[in-house]
Formats: structure tokens, sequence, C-alpha cells
């Protein structure tokens, strides 16, 4: 019988806090393989220690191509960890390859989680709520988006990685299989679309200046367009952008778009 070996404690806690900088040394070849690596190095360095070659073999293994979210990586992370695991106490039976192609099979549904959930919602309500009280120098605005965004990410990076390194792949494959991962995903899409839409008008201003004259009276054009859709010219800027962006025009252009775009209306005296 080869003997089992089990990472302490302290070497996961080593693992879990090095996740942080999964994204120190990004590269646009391989993404965060480095950090990743990086991450796995104390429980590598404590299952191959009487190993050299088997160790080398690891860390090539966690430098090829990965990238997920940031706040649900640590689940695949801890199920990496339990993978090395029974590699490392039976090298001769086990499929190494298996833990590369566990990673590359879920780092997309993880990534879809992450971003929906931490990326394109609750970071975005949260900067919606905070920023303006923030700016009005309240001290709720931090306090508020730690609340909303931060905390709950980090309740969820310490969860998925004890959930990954004791129960594995069986609670993804579940909530997948059963329909609910792809319901969850597609409610925190719809709720992130509609808090960007209603943070348009907080957060966008376009405002014409102009006046028209008619019959001698001056007419405000903005009065005009508010009477027939409040805010849609701050509407049609973003999805104007939005439109760019979806072409392949880069955002370093958008923006110089922007400002040219405002200094011209300035000039004209439209705004």
């Amino acid at each position: 019988m080869a003997e089992e070996k089990k990472l302490s404690e302290k070497t996961l806690r080593h693992v879990f806090n090095r996740h942080y900088q999964l994204l120190g040394c990004f590269n646009y070849e391989r993404q965060m393989s480095t950090g990743y690596a990086y991450t796995m190095m104390p429980a590598l360095k404590e299952l191959y220690k009487d190993d050299p070659e088997g160790l080398k073999e690891a860390v090539k293994r966690h430098l090829e191509f990965y990238n997920c979210a940031t706040s649900t990586s640590p689940f695949l992370i801890g199920l990496t960890c339990a993978m090395e695991e029974q590699n490392a106490s039976e090298p001769e039976e086990y499929d190494a390859g298996s833990i590369t192609s566990v990673k590359a099979a879920l780092m997309g549904p993880l990534a879809g989680i992450g971003d929906s959930f931490f990326w394109g919602t609750f970071r975005v309500i949260g900067a919606g709520i905070g920023a303006p009280l923030a700016v009005a120098g309240n001290v709720l605005g931090p306090i508020i988006y730690a609340l909303i965004n931060v905390i709950p990410s980090e309740v969820v990076r310490r969860v998925g990685f004890k959930i990954g390194y004791d129960g594995g792949s069986k609670f993804l494959d579940r909530i997948s299989n059963d329909g609910t991962l792809q319901k969850v995903t597609e409610a925190a899409r719809i709720m992130g679309l509609m808090v960007i839409g209603a943070m348009i008008p907080s957060m966008v201003t376009l405002t014409l200046s102009a006046t028209v004259d008619i019959n001698g009276a001056q007419v405000v054009l903005q009065e005009i367009i508010d009477q027939i859709c409040p805010f849609i010219l701050p509407l049609g800027l973003v999805g104007g952008c939005y439109s760019l962006l979806k072409k392949g025009k880069s955002g370093a252009a958008v923006m110089f778009g922007l400002l040219i775009l405002g200094i011209v209306l300035v000039a004209l005296g439209l705004v």
C-alpha cells in the first residue's frame, strides 16, 4: 500500500493566502498560469519533497493556461490540492493528466459564476450605491461597497476553497446537472443589466444648452427632449460607446472620442 499524503492545515492556509496574487503576474499567452503555479507551490513542495521529478512535473502542469474569476478560483485551487494529494500518494496508478483536464473543464463555469455575480452584479451595485456617498464625503460609501461586494466575495473564496478541497467536483456537477447553475447565473446577469441601466441617469450626464427660436419664443431643446423621453441622451451615449466596444474599438479610443466630442459640442455651444 502506498503512503497516503495529506496536506497540513498550515500549508493549506499558505495556499489560500497566495491566491490573492493570482493576477500578480498576468501574460497574454497563458493568462493567470504563473499566479496559479505560485499559489500551488507550498502544496507541491510538501507533497513532492522526496520526489524532485514529480515536483518538476507538477510545477509545469500548473504553468499551463489558466483564466478564471479570482473570487471563484479558490474552489478549483482546493480541488487541485486534493487531486495532487492523490497523485502524490499513488503516482503509478493516478492519471496526473486528469488534474489539467479538470482545471480546463471547470474554469469556464466558475469564471461565468464569478464574473456574473462579483464583477457584473455585486461590484456594480456596491459602486453604484457607495460611490455617490463617497463623492459627497459620506463615510458610509466605502462601508456599503465593502458590505455589498468585498465581504460576499471573501465568504465565497473561503467557503469555496473548503468545498473544493473537501468535496471536489461532485458539488458543481450536481448544481449543473439539475439546472440550478444555469438559473442562478442567468438571474445574476439580468439583475446586473438592470442595475447598469438604472445607473445611467445618475452616472452619465449629457444636457443640451442650445435653444431654438419658434415664432419669437426661445425654446430649450433639452426641455423638449425631456418631455419626449427623459435621459434619452445619456442612454444613447452609453449605447453608442457599447456599440463601438462590441465592434472591437479599444476603450482608450472610445475615451478619446468622447473627449473630442465634448470639446466640439462645447465649441458649437450645444452643451
